[in-house]
């Protein structure tokens, strides 16, 4: 059984490979390797969207949020999960009007408030992307262990290898071809792994209902999941990518319109599965997984179509986030000449760490938490750079007021300022409203606030769009 899991995930990614390295652009220069720029369509965008955005998180979280806290949280989980698409389906066309040559959220935030901003809000996207391809690479470890007899270093160390190759020979072309495929393929085989674990359910038990749950903590954790994924999803590069890589903007609105109404809908469905585990009396386990607790009930070969399931989740997130984060890397300097054979260098240097850390079967949760928050304590000063009050003064002030904003609930809270930045830093690894609800409200006050008495004498994006 090993080897056929083995061949079988190898022949998965195999697949893949070949995807990548036929929608390569041979000889094409470093702005292409990185932007492919006006190239994609609405269906080719919003399949990539949901396949970047997938990852094997989602057959932890939102079946874990289902089972726990019901319907209200999840459906903030969902929607948190999609609105990113939503805001740069309307706010991207702006941002390619007025930085048509733009390729990152960095040289956007440059071009609105200068190189000291570009580099804080450049850390902050590497810093939860990093996080993120770490998450998804100890979680592909985890489910290798789970599902099957296969040593899950291989796993891990296999998924990062193949995505590396053929994003180190395509770039953000070969991303994007995958994304498509990848997308088809985890909707099916979701329905097909979802389908035949719900059948195989045992019966619910009489007065079997949804969690009890008070409807204020619920929503309280709704709101939550909106603002934190929502503050960080903004940051993702891979996202930002495909602002300039559409053809045009009908292109981008419709595709990510697409991309994230078929988000919301996974998230429901999948997070659905985790509440009828819970209903129909199954284990859950220790940590509880209810996704994996459906699988227990039902035919003992689901568990290799769960297991490519996972290995495509893993993969279609990896492969954006490997092109993203060299892009956002070297976006600036490829403006000085760069050649893409250092770009592509910088993609394999940059997983080193990222790798090591994955193999270490470590939780990053609270990293992810800790990204997140630094997302939502400047996202509302980075986007309003197309503002024409906007100034350096009133992003920095934002951003730092976001900082404070984060650390005061636990501040006032713990009657200390040491207190308040340990709430802040997520001890017990679980989000919780007070710190990204402070983030997000004296970021956006404060930016407004100063934007509003002292705007700026000028509006750089502006008047690069009349030089032009």
């Amino acid at each position: 059984m090993p080897y056929l899991t083995s061949a079988v995930l190898g022949a998965a990614l195999f697949c893949f490979a070949v995807l990548g390295f036929r929608a390569r652009r041979v000889g094409g220069p470093l702005d292409d390797y990185v932007t492919a720029r006006n190239s994609q369509t609405a269906s080719t965008l919003g399949l990539s969207f949901l396949a970047s955005s997938m990852g094997a998180w989602i057959l932890f979280a939102p079946p874990e949020i289902g089972a726990f806290v019901g319907p209200v949280a999840l459906a903030g989980y969902a929607i948190g999960s999609s609105l990113p698409f939503l805001v740069l389906g309307l706010y991207g066309p702006a941002i390619r009007r007025h930085l048509p040559e733009g390729r990152s959220i960095g040289e956007f935030a440059e071009a609105c408030y200068g190189p000291g901003v570009r580099r804080w809000v450049s850390l902050v996207s590497i810093l939860y992307m990093a996080c993120f391809l770490a998450a998804e690479l100890t979680a592909i470890g985890a489910i290798a262990a789970l599902l099957s007899e296969v040593p899950p270093a291989l796993v891990v160390i296999g998924v990062a290898v193949v995505t590396l190759v053929y994003t180190v020979l395509g770039g953000l072309r070969a991303s994007l071809a995958t994304d498509r495929w990848q997308a088809w393929l985890l909707l099916a085989l979701l329905a097909l792994v979802g389908g035949v674990a719900v059948w195989r359910l045992p019966e619910m038990p009489v007065g079997a209902g949804l969690p009890s749950v008070p409807m204020g903590s619920a929503l309280s954790v709704a709101l939550t999941l909106v603002i934190a994924v929502t503050a960080a999803n903004l940051f993702h590069q891979g996202y930002w990518q495909r602002i300039w890589a559409a053809e045009n903007d009908r292109a981008l609105g419709r595709g990510a319109l697409l991309g994230g109404a078929s988000t919301l809908l996974v998230i429901l469905a999948i997070g659905a599965l985790g509440m009828l585990a819970a209903m129909s009396g199954l284990p859950l386990g220790e940590p509880p997984i209810p996704f994996f607790a459906l699988l227990s009930a039902a035919p003992a070969w689901l568990g290799l179509p769960a297991l490519v399931l996972a290995v495509t989740l893993v993969a279609s997130s990896v492969d954006t986030l490997q092109n993203a984060i060299a892009s956002l890397a070297v976006a600036s300097a490829g403006r000085r000449g760069l050649s893409v054979g250092a770009a592509r260098l910088a993609t394999v240097v940059l997983m080193v760490p990222v790798v090591w850390v994955a193999l270490q079967g470590l939780s990053v949760l609270r990293l992810f938490l800790i990204a997140d928050l630094l997302c939502a304590a400047i996202v509302v000063p980075v986007l309003l750079g197309l503002w024409r009050r906007m100034s350096p003064l009133a992003a920095v002030a934002g951003g730092v007021a976001g900082m404070l904003g984060a650390v005061l609930p636990g501040w006032v809270a713990q009657g200390s300022l040491a207190g308040g930045v340990l709430v802040a830093s997520f001890p017990d690894s679980i989000p919780t409203l007070p710190p990204f609800l402070g983030a997000l409200l004296a970021s956006t006050l404060v930016s407004l606030l100063i934007a509003w008495r002292r705007p700026a004498s000028r509006f750089p994006l502006a008047r690069e769009g009349d030089a032009r």
